[in-house]
């Protein structure tokens, strides 16, 4: 049995860019991190005595003998680009609910592989195992999603992806004091609001304007390099809260579908008890709001968001990696 690890992510800032419509055009470059909320995948070989070849075990369990009778996407893709033609049972569980703004999908997509790859006894590399994940969700199964999640979920830690017009991506670290990062870390703040879509829907309808709202996107993508000098050079943290409403009002005026009523009086509900700023996370439309508030005000901004629930999170460094390695066939 095999069991991979592989963290959901925040994208901070230049979310969009990361879009084939706006990368194919014109480099796109986002800045997110990982955080320690994780998908599992555990996959395990069986021997052939078994009455169904593939077990699939998510919301529900799958019993198949052929690949493509496999309703997963994911699963079904996976196992077919990575020539998977023995029994196997795949099984996935996640700290965090799917549809919420967190990357869970590309973070399954990464994990999955990553967990099939070791099965087999092969070492890949970051950038090969991120590009595969994306190539599924994005080119075999034509999913409306960004690039960055594959990426940030395969790498984790604080990056700044840099989207080509051919397709290649470049990986930037983000440096930075550990204690100056800590201090950023302590004064986020995430809360669930309880609202569960379909990011490829949204992203759908932001896709058709790419070409309307290119120059926003252009202006959010210019705050990737500000929030990294920021945490690189030490400079006021509360910058961090400020640049993140910045790409928020960016962000939520590329469609109508991104923000809601009751998503904005939560926002308004959370600066008035003092938040410096912050962003919905994901493509929008409900999930995970992020905030970023000093610690003298979270209390009031807990308070203020007392029917939302709070996830306290940290900062992962790792990214994806294999937890549990045993190739016993029993």
């Amino acid at each position: 049995m095999i069991i991979s690890r592989t963290p959901f992510r925040i994208s901070f800032v230049g979310g969009g860019t990361d879009l084939p419509d706006f990368y194919k055009v014109e480099n796109g470059k986002v800045l997110s991190t990982s955080i320690d909320k994780y998908v599992y995948v555990a996959v395990k070989r069986q021997l052939d005595i078994v009455d169904f070849k593939y077990r699939v075990n998510w919301s529900k369990t799958e019993f198949k003998n052929s690949i493509d009778e496999i309703e997963h996407p994911i699963v079904r893709e996976s196992l077919r680009i990575m020539n998977i033609d023995f029994p196997i049972e795949v099984t996935t569980f996640a700290d965090i609910p799917a549809n919420t703004g967190l990357g869970s999908s590309s973070s399954f997509a990464v994990g999955l592989l990553h967990a099939l790859f070791a099965l087999k006894g092969k070492m890949v590399t970051k950038s090969t195992l991120a590009a595969m994940a994306a190539n599924i969700e994005m080119d075999i199964l034509g999913r409306n999603v960004g690039k960055q999640d594959h990426y940030a979920a395969t790498y984790g830690n604080l990056n700044v992806f840099t989207f080509h017009q051919n397709g290649e991506v470049s990986v930037e670290p983000v440096f930075y004091n550990p204690l100056f990062k800590e201090k950023i870390q302590n004064n986020l703040m995430l809360f669930y609001t309880k609202i569960r879509r379909d990011a490829s829907e949204i992203l759908k309808v932001q896709k058709e304007k790419t070409e309307e709202k290119f120059e926003i996107l252009k202006q959010m993508k210019n705050l990737v390099d500000p929030l990294r000098d920021v945490i690189s050079s030490e400079k006021n943290e509360r910058d961090v809260g400020k640049i993140l409403h910045e790409n928020w009002l960016y962000k939520k005026s590329l469609t109508g579908n991104i923000s809601t009523s009751v998503i904005d009086s939560y926002y308004e509900s959370a600066l008035n008890a003092g938040a410096v700023g912050g962003k919905l996370l994901g493509a929008g439309g409900g999930g995970f709001l992020l905030l970023y508030v000093d610690h003298d005000k979270q209390e009031n901004v807990k308070e203020a968001l007392s029917d939302l629930y709070q996830v306290k999170f940290k900062f992962d460094d790792a990214g994806t990696r294999i937890t549990y390695y045993d190739q016993t066939l029993i």
